[in-house]
């Protein structure tokens, strides 16, 4: 259950990190609000998704 949340609240933070460039592309936001989302999608990205990637699943055997 948590492993999900977490994916999704990474997969919205990498949203954030790209969706930015496309509205200063487009003329919606001025670029200091697409950096500031940027570093903020960034952070979170960072933050939450090194707990659930490359890791095996917990019903797992380790193999040795």
């Amino acid at each position: 259950m948590m492993k999900s949340v977490l994916k999704i609240i990474s997969f919205t933070a990498l949203v954030l990190t790209l969706a930015p460039s496309f509205l200063v592309f487009w003329g919606y936001i001025e670029p200091s609000l697409s950096k500031i989302l940027m570093l903020i999608g960034t952070i979170v990205w960072f933050g939450t998704a090194s707990f659930w990637m490359n890791k095996t699943e917990e019903n797992e055997e380790e193999v040795i």
